[in-house]
């Protein structure tokens, strides 16, 4: 498990894409659905619930946004990726679409083709070229500890076949996930935390959405998941807008300001 790597965080407040999709009183003019800014789609990655997106959603639905936040399944790239594209087809209007972590992985294969998503946020995220898997991605430089904190339990996947659960041990997920959290909040963070397979993270990502769509990277330089090096990598690979943050994997739970204002960045262009 030491090679195994990869990262997590979470979502937030929960709303459903239909009633995201039709925001605005009854009855309300083509003029003004025209003005209705654009939904904003968070997607979650591992070791994490959607809670630790809350301070984010706050802020976004204070400016306006429509929220809609995605609980992704941690069971495997490709039908994790799947699941998503299913949730964007029922939201009407344009989708800014933001991953954290392995979320990364599943926001670029989901938005291949998705005509409605008009830009992609990753926060502390992979953007995974086709083939590349998390594991291979936050390999490529040194700096992830992540591996050598995993918990393994044998599980059995949704055809049937054995798999394995990774879990990050509790008395290291502070000091590895959410180093700038505080230590309560972390500590419930540890204990709520939601497994990811290990084939999720060593399964190749299909044809990825950045390679058209707009792209804002923001990477933590106080990563232990990611390192640093592999952020900054594959965001100048896809062009992307980039914003260096010094804080921890966690950064939605640590930093939501800088969170919310990259996504508001990527957003403001959108019509």
């Amino acid at each position: 498990m030491a090679t195994v790597t990869v990262a997590a965080s979470v979502l937030a407040v929960s709303v459903s894409p239909a009633s995201a999709g039709n925001e605005g009183s009854e009855g309300s003019s083509s003029s003004s659905s025209s003005k209705r800014k654009p939904t904003v789609v968070l997607v979650h990655g591992a070791f994490a619930d959607s809670s630790s997106w809350n301070g984010v959603v706050k802020r976004l639905q204070r400016e306006g946004y429509p929220v809609v936040a995605v609980a992704n399944p941690l069971r495997g790239l490709s039908s994790d990726a799947g699941y998503l594209k299913e949730v964007l087809a029922g939201i009407e209007g344009p989708v800014v679409l933001a991953g954290h972590s392995y979320g990364g992985s599943v926001i670029s294969s989901a938005s291949y083709g998705a005509k409605n998503v008009k830009a992609l946020v990753y926060i502390a995220a992979f953007l995974p070229e086709k083939g590349e898997s998390a594991v291979q991605l936050s390999g490529k430089f040194p700096g992830s500890t992540l591996g050598e904190t995993l918990r393994p339990v044998p599980v059995t996947l949704p055809n049937g076949t054995a798999g394995t659960d990774l879990y990050i041990e509790q008395g290291k997920f502070r000091h590895q996930f959410a180093a700038d959290v505080a230590k309560g909040t972390a500590e419930v963070m540890g204990v709520t935390q939601r497994p990811v397979t290990s084939a999720a993270l060593e399964e190749g990502a299909s044809e990825p959405g950045w390679k058209t769509i707009p792209s804002w990277v923001l990477v933590t330089e106080q990563d232990l998941n990611i390192p640093p090096k592999a952020q900054r990598f594959m965001a100048e690979r896809a062009g992307a807008h980039t914003v260096d943050v010094r804080a921890s994997h966690a950064v939605s739970v640590s930093r939501p300001d800088d969170v919310a204002r990259v996504i508001e960045s990527a957003a403001r262009p959108v019509r």
